[in-house]
């Protein structure tokens, strides 16, 4: 038995490295053509001057004034972002996780939504509520629109579920039976927290952290409605040096710090993942919830209730009312004018294309999103595998708009003259689909038991054929999963496709963003409308996404 394991295990190694080799084939070939080709077009395009780099262009912008005072405030309201939604998340962290309560998976599914809301959406329903004629100031004359408060609010409304998805789900399955055991030696309950179950959350709470300053260090929509001329982040400051002063070398410049800034933030990401991999012993995230018991506890959910009620709920619903202010759905209505509005098509339209480029976006992130989650399968994996893993990620980092205009530049020749084809759209908010499908899928493929694989390759399966009859079967719930958090995430694309989305064929992030860049009440009425609709869209998907969720454990 041993001679035969060791005669076979030799042979089996090279197959699987060239099995797994091939599967990224596609994967990298994709990320090369539509993600690393455009954006050194765009950084090439901006620094090199009748064929020469000019490299002392990186010193002369960031000794600029101005753009010091962007690169500080980017900075600046990430790390107070993280800070107020670690503050405000944590406590809805342990209250998903530790107590059990009616209503409890509907709530989760409210929390999340949020997250899955285009950018342009979270900006508009902040300004619906502390803008110029919000809640805020009809009831009490007050306006923060104008303010970082209502930038920092709004990044806590969109990364609330962040922390209690990677917090809360590690705090589910953590053994209290550790902490009791602590107590009943004579610590305090406060102690017994600190030194058992504090440096247990440790790792998912950075990560958690990481992930946030990530998609705040980056924000773009939030910023750009809220912010108006008086802050910016790096993100807004490309957008305007490319499509407003078309100072290229300046966006070039910001792209590499912002790429530079954004590969440390997921090498310190990486590393914490995988400590948080190895470091725990977990139970079953159903043994661990129980009923709220003493005053402190009731009063905790309580105070929970009440900040998702605040912080998440009324945006929402401030939203759909400023959407029904005029009498008989007239902003609805006008939404399906073909005369007086701000397009080529009525902005109606627009839904119906933000749903065909979803789709087709959901299509290509799931087959290069499997393809390279299959690849990632195995743990053990050496550096050129691990490297492509964070190469996957990049896409959610990287600036959208370098990427978005460096289509335009890139794709503009024969063969991959695609400029005037439908198919640009997809594939830019493919980019960002694909890294939502990889780290749902993974878990799961990860969790199969290689023997099985090994059993029906001993038997001649081919490779194609052992993914069909054994991981396919397993992994089909979190592939729909998967294609879910692709729609969601595609549907609300706004940084690449503001460039590339033919005037004729708007997609709904791209069509509430002029509608609210233009004076009028009616404008104004139509994208509270249009935002209305995409969020109800994405609130759609969630729950069907919850709904597969709480279905696939009976699966396996």
């Amino acid at each position: 038995m041993d001679l035969a394991r060791t005669e076979v295990a030799p042979a089996e190694r090279p197959s699987g490295s060239a099995a797994r080799l091939g599967l990224m084939v596609l994967p990298v070939a994709f990320f090369g053509l539509f993600f690393a080709y455009p954006v050194a077009a765009i950084v090439a395009r901006g620094l090199r001057v009748d064929g020469v780099w000019q490299l002392g262009r990186l010193t002369e912008v960031l000794g600029q004034s101005d753009i010091r005072h962007v690169l500080w405030f980017t900075t600046w309201q990430a790390l107070a972002s993280t800070a107020l939604t670690l503050l405000v998340a944590l406590p809805g962290a342990y209250v998903f996780a530790r107590l059990d309560f009616p209503g409890k998976q509907l709530l989760r599914a409210v929390v999340t939504v949020p997250f899955v809301l285009p950018t342009v959406v979270v900006g508009t329903a902040f300004l619906a509520l502390v803008g110029r004629g919000g809640l805020l100031d009809e009831l009490w004359g007050v306006r923060l629109d104008t303010t970082v408060w209502a930038i920092l609010l709004a990044h806590v409304f969109f990364n609330y579920a962040v922390v209690v998805r990677t917090v809360g789900g590690l705090w589910a399955q953590l053994d209290p039976r550790q902490e009791e055991a602590a107590r009943m030696l004579g610590a305090s309950r406060r102690r017994a927290w600190r030194t058992v179950t504090l440096p247990a959350l440790g790792p998912a709470v950075a990560a958690a952290a990481l992930m946030v300053f990530l998609f705040t260090f980056t924000s773009f929509g939030v910023v750009q409605i809220l912010g108006g001329p008086t802050f910016s982040t790096l993100e807004v400051e490309i957008y305007r040096q490319t499509s407003e002063i078309f100072d290229l070398s300046t966006a070039a410049v910001l792209t590499i710090v912002q790429f530079v800034a954004v590969g440390a933030i997921l090498a310190v990401h990486a590393w914490t993942v995988r400590r948080r991999e190895t470091a725990l012993r977990l139970v079953d995230a159903n043994m661990t919830a129980r009923r709220p018991y003493g005053a402190g506890q009731w009063a905790l959910l309580a105070g929970v209730l009440a900040s998702i009620a605040v912080l998440l709920v009324l945006p929402l619903a401030v939203l759909v009312q400023r959407s029904l202010d005029a009498p008989g759905f007239a902003y609805y209505r006008a939404l399906a004018d073909e005369e007086g509005n701000v397009f080529l098509v009525p902005p109606i339209e627009a839904v119906g294309n933000s749903l065909e480029y979803a789709v087709a976006a959901t299509a290509i992130a799931v087959v290069i999103g499997g393809l390279a989650a299959a690849a990632l399968t195995r743990r053990d994996a050496g550096r050129l595998v691990r490297g492509f893993d964070a190469l996957l990620m990049l896409p959610l980092g990287v600036s959208a708009v370098t990427v978005g205009f460096g289509f335009l530049i890139a794709l503009d020749e024969p063969p991959l003259d695609l400029r005037s084809s439908w198919i640009l759209v997809p594939l830019a908010q493919a980019l960002v689909g694909v890294p939502f499908v990889v780290r749902t899928m993974l878990p799961v493929l990860r969790a199969v038991d290689h023997r099985l694989r090994e059993a029906a390759a001993v038997l001649g399966a081919s490779p194609w054929r052992v993914w069909r009859e054994v991981d396919l079967p397993m992994v089909r719930r979190a592939l729909l999963v998967a294609a879910g958090f692709a729609f969601a995430v595609s549907l609300g694309e706004f940084g690449a496709t503001v460039f590339i989305a033919r005037p004729d064929n708007p997609t709904l992030p791209v069509a509430v963003a002029r509608l609210l860049g233009r004076a009028g009440e009616l404008n104004y009425g139509q994208a509270m409308a249009l935002s209305t609709i995409l969020m109800v869209v994405c609130a759609v998907a969630l729950l069907v996404l919850e709904r597969l969720r709480a279905d696939r454990t009976g699966e396996f």
